[in-house]
């Protein structure tokens, strides 16, 4: 049995260590919010915070985040940075097919705990890890800059 915080809550999962977070997420606990992009770590569709910091889901086993904070998209707006990101991609209509929007929020929310007003080149830089097949770059810059105003 392995027990993390998941959103919040305490989870306790009965799979095998190495399974990839990713999986126990969507498969073990039905949330689905975070996508299965590559399963390579280099599309970024399956980001989540552990303890606060941006991590690639599919390639992270659940042994190395037993007993740490793991926060999903499902969680992501219950703080004020994270209600902020949602509602500025909203505002800048970021999403078309949407299947990478989960990594992209989690990301930008990292970006802005860290560093709540950053440069253009810090925001390319914190999201260039995450790939939108549909070309929204323009769009989720926009909503991040937006996002990063509104929390001051």
């Amino acid at each position: 049995m392995i027990s993390l915080r998941l959103n919040g809550k305490t989870q306790e999962v009965d799979v095998p260590g190495d399974m990839p977070v990713l999986w126990v997420l969507r498969d073990n606990l039905a949330l689905t919010g975070t996508k299965f992009g590559c399963g390579i770590a280099v599309c970024g569709a399956c980001t989540v915070h552990v303890d606060g910091q941006p991590r690639r889901a599919c390639v992270t086993p659940v042994s190395s985040v037993a007993g740490r904070q793991v926060t999903t998209i499902e969680a992501i707006g219950d703080d004020k940075v994270g209600r902020a990101v949602q509602e500025a991609w909203i505002r800048h209509d970021v999403a078309q097919c949407g299947y990478c929007q989960s990594g992209q929020i989690m990301s930008a929310v990292a970006l802005l705990k860290a560093n709540p007003h950053p440069t253009d080149a810090d925001i390319d830089r914190a999201m260039s890890a995450n790939l939108c097949r549909c070309g929204t770059y323009a769009r989720i810059h926009a909503a991040v800059k937006d996002a990063a105003k509104s929390i001051g």
